[in-house]
């Protein structure tokens, strides 16, 4: 039996929105808190000014308003151990633990884990000196210049980087800059400077995420993300520009490997390792002439994969979360919508570097019903929407195909404005022609 929940969301993004909007639907809760939340989340749940690094005043926080469950967006408090300090109090909440958080906090102990038990992923080695690295990427068969011709490598930034330490690079002289800008001059922090270099793996990207309890786990519906800047997978890297779901590129027999050559072994290694993994384990995977190869590992809902899966999730999320808590997912049957969803980030001019804020946001009144907008990065000003961030709309939609899911969505995002508002054109086209 599930009882009245008073639910805390810590995060602020396009994410959290999802997972409030989605938990709010539900009758067995009774009231959400949300830190520090955003301007759209405001206006479902109760948003606290408690940045998600303060874990401490989080988990204050938990005791002092009874909160039932607190459910963990953002990978950085996590990897702060915030599901150690909560349960030491005796305080429910829905995450993985601070170890089982290296799967992301840290690339070369993830490496290590799926090397020592046969999970295929890229070949890599990892550095901490900078003369070293240099020295053996000079080795490889990569262009001198910007001519593009040689082979490509990816060069990651060990710690948390907010998905942008990683750098495809086709040239010595991209290289030897990348090099440079995570190990000496720090980018993403003294934690980075620890580089993994891994060969480029070219093939279909596809998100696979699974609820795991311990023991068993389950799978949820299949997403593809869009992580380039700009239309055909073009510029850097960002935290994500656009999400739909089902995957095309999803079968059984892929979803048989996956689960038996990647899944499977990495509970197994966990459970060989004292490693207790409770929580979201997202895998972005590589799919190579049918063959699943892992990317990288996340211990959390993906963003903007979240917002696609939430507008699919016809089950009670929190039903699912508490189902999960008490070691029966294995039990649980997820019932998903027929329709696709399509997901499209807007951004601000700039990101994912350095960008502007506070331009006043222009035609969300316009939208209707059939829409549903995200807030990642804003703010309420004098009555009006402002951006605050780099990511700072996620608009959805869903349809009878991804065609329709498409048309939806990007007509929504055409009455939107704001001075220097980015975004891609092609999301989905990957997964049907459009």
């Amino acid at each position: 039996m599930f009882f009245s929940q008073k639910i805390l969301v810590v995060g602020g993004g396009g994410r959290e929105h999802a997972l409030v909007w989605k938990l709010a639907q539900s009758p067995h809760v009774s009231a959400i808190f949300c830190a520090p939340g955003n301007a759209g989340i405001e206006t479902l749940a109760t948003c606290v000014s408690i940045e998600v690094n303060h874990i401490e005043e989080l988990a204050q926080f938990a005791i002092d308003h009874d909160i039932d469950l607190t459910l963990v967006g953002p990978e950085i408090p996590l990897s702060l151990g915030i599901v150690d300090l909560f349960e030491s109090k005796d305080l429910k909440i829905f995450g993985p633990n601070k170890e089982a958080s290296q799967f992301e906090s840290s690339k070369a102990f993830s490496k290590k884990f799926m090397k020592k038990h046969g999970i295929p992923s890229a070949d890599y080695r990892e550095f901490t000196q900078y003369e070293e690295a240099v020295k053996w990427v000079s080795t490889l068969p990569l262009a001198p210049s910007h001519q593009e011709s040689g082979a490509s490598i990816v060069i990651k930034a060990d710690g948390l980087a907010a998905g942008k330490g990683v750098r495809i690079c086709k040239t010595f002289e991209e290289s030897t800059k990348s090099l440079q800008d995570f190990m000496c001059n720090k980018i993403f922090g003294e934690d980075n400077a620890r580089v993994v270099v891994e060969e480029f793996l070219k093939g279909e990207e596809l998100s696979y995420l699974i609820l795991c309890d311990g023991n068993s786990y389950l799978p949820l519906a299949s997403s593809q993300d869009h992580k380039r800047l700009l239309d055909n997978d073009e510029g850097p890297n960002t935290g994500g520009m656009g999400a739909y779901s089902p995957a095309r590129n999803m079968s059984d027999e892929l979803e048989f490997k996956i689960k038996t050559r990647i899944v499977e072994p990495f509970l197994k290694g966990c459970l060989k390792e004292g490693i207790h993994y409770k929580g979201i384990l997202y895998i972005g995977l590589m799919i190579i002439q049918g063959d699943p190869y892992v990317l990288e590992f996340n211990v959390r809902f993906g963003d903007p994969e979240t917002q696609a899966l939430m507008l699919r999730l016809d089950s009670d999320l929190i039903e699912v979360i508490l189902s999960c808590l008490k070691g029966e997912i294995s039990q649980f049957h997820l019932e998903w919508k027929n329709e696709a969803a399509l997901c499209v980030v807007m951004v601000s001019n700039g990101y994912p570097d350095h960008y502007k804020k506070g331009f006043t946001i222009s035609g969300l009144e316009k939208l209707g019903s059939e829409h549903v907008v995200f807030h990642a990065g804003t703010q309420k000003m004098n009555h009006h929407y402002v951006s605050h961030g780099g990511r700072v709309l996620c608009i959805g939609s869903l349809g009878t195909t991804l065609e329709e899911a498409h048309e939806k969505a990007y007509r929504a995002v055409s009455c939107v404005h704001w001075d220097g508002v980015h975004y891609r054109k092609d999301i989905g086209k990957r997964g049907e022609v459009l």
